[in-house]
C-alpha cells in the first residue's frame, strides 16, 4: 500500500522540522493493531457502520506494507488509537502527518483525521464528540476538494478561511501538520508546503482586532454617485415618433386572400430598425462625487490577544471518524511528534 519513499519521507519530515519526541506511530504493519484501535459504532441502530479492512491495497510497493481500509459503499467509519501518554503542546512544536491513499477513485468521502483530549469515550465516539484539531483532505464532487485544518476553542470547531487543494488521485499521499509556539502553522502535502500562516488572521477564533465605529454614520450630504445625467443633453427632436415596429415592407398580400371572407388584408409587423428605445440623456462624471464612503474602524474593545491560541491542554487520542459514498480509502502511518 506505502512504497518505501513515504515511509522515508515521513520519517525525514519530521527528522528536518525540529528535535523533540515521537509520541506516537501506527503503521499497521502488523495484526495486533485492532488491539491498539477501538471500533466504536455510532450508526448501528441505522446499520451505517462500516467494517476495516487490514491491507495493502490493490496496487503497492510492499505486500505487507498494511493499512486500514474501508470496505462498504456508503457507510460511516469510527475508530480511535489512545497515546502512550496524555501530552500538551504548550510551548512545543506539534507535528501531525499520516498517509491516506484513495484507490477507489473516491467521489464523496472524508479522508481526515481527529486529535481528541483525554475526555473521549472511544467506544462512544461519533461525529459529535468533541475533539481538538481534524485535519486531512475531504472529497465530494466537484465543489470539495480541499485539506480541513479546524481547530477547536471554546466548544465551537473553526474553520480554516484559505481554501488547500486535496489530492484526489489514487496514490498515497503524506498529509502533515505543523502547529508552533509562535501561533503559526504550515501545511505540507508529500512533503511540499501548500499554506502556512497565523492561527489569528487564518481562523475566526479570536474576535476581530478593529470592528466598525457604531457611532460613525456617513454624512447626509455625502455624494457616493460617479455619474449623473448630463443636465445639459436634450432629447433630439422627433425622438418619440419614430414607433417601436413598423409593416413588413416585404410582406406582400396572398394572391388566395379574400377581403370579403378573410377581412381587410394588413402586413405583419417587424421590429423597427430605426427605434431607439427609450431616451436617456448621457452620463457624464458627477463633480460633486467624493468616493465610496468608508465607514471608520476603531479598536475591538472584546479583543484580547492569545499568545497561547495553538495550545491544549489535553491531547490523549488521534480517531478517524468520516462518511464515505465509495469505500476503498487507505489510512497508514499515523505519527505524533512534538
Amino acid at each position: 500500500m506505502k512504497a518505501t519513499f513515504f515511509t522515508f519521507l515521513a520519517i525525514l519530515c519530521i527528522v528536518t522540522i525540529t528535535t523533540g519526541d515521537i509520541l506516537f506511530q501506527e503503521n499497521f504493519d502488523d495484526a495486533g493493531w485492532e488491539s491498539r484501535w477501538v471500533k466504536a459504532y455510532p450508526k448501528k441502530d441505522e446499520g451505517l457502520d462500516g467494517e476495516w479492512g487490514w491491507t495493502a491495497g490493490k496496487f503497492y510497493a510492499d505486500k505487507d506494507n498494511k493499512g486500514l481500509q474501508t470496505t462498504q459503499d456508503a457507510r460511516f467509519y469510527t475508530i480511535s488509537a489512545e497515546f502512550p501518554k496524555e501530552f500538551s503542546n504548550l510551548d512545543k512544536t506539534l507535528v501531525l502527518q499520516y498517509t491516506v491513499k484513495f484507490e477507489q477513485n473516491i467521489d464523496c468521502g472524508g479522508g481526515y483525521v481527529k486529535l481528541f483530549p483525554a475526555a473521549l469515550d472511544q467506544e462512544k465516539l461519533n461525529s459529535e464528540s468533541d475533539y481538538n484539531i481534524m485535519f486531512g483532505p475531504d472529497i465530494c464532487g466537484s465543489s470539495t476538494r480541499k485539506v480541513h485544518v479546524i481547530f477547536s476553542h471554546d466548544g465551537k470547531n473553526h474553520l480554516i478561511k484559505k481554501n488547500i487543494p486535496a489530492e484526489t488521485d489514487e496514490f498515497t499521499h503524506l498529509y502533515r501538520l505543523v502547529v508552533s509556539p509562535d501561533n503559526t502553522y504550515k501545511v505540507y502535502v508529500d512533503g511540499n508546503l501548500k499554506e502556512s500562516g497565523s492561527l489569528e488572521q487564518d481562523w475566526d477564533i479570536l474576535p476581530p482586532k478593529q470592528i466598525q465605529d457604531p457611532d460613525a454614520k456617513k454624512p447626509s450630504d455625502w455624494v457616493d454617485e460617479k455619474e449623473i445625467a448630463d443636465p445639459e443633453d436634450t432629447k433630439p427632436e422627433g425622438w418619440d415618433d419614430i414607433p417601436k415596429e413598423i409593416a413588413d415592407p416585404d410582406a406582400t398580400k396572398p394572391s388566395d386572400w379574400d377581403d370579403d371572407l378573410d377581412g381587410e388584408w394588413e402586413a405583419p409587423v417587424i421590429p423597427n430598425p430605426e427605434y431607439k428605445g427609450e431616451w436617456k440623456p448621457k452620463m457624464i462624471p458627477n463633480p460633486d462625487f467624493k468616493g465610496e464612503w468608508i465607514h471608520p474602524l476603531i479598536d475591538n474593545p472584546n479583543f484580547k490577544p492569545n499568545p497561547t491560541l495553538y495550545a491544549y491542554p489535553s491531547f490523549k487520542y488521534i480517531g478517524i471518524d468520516v462518511w464515505q459514498v465509495k469505500s476503498g480509502t487507505i489510512f497508514d502511518l499515523s505519527l505524533i511528534h512534538i
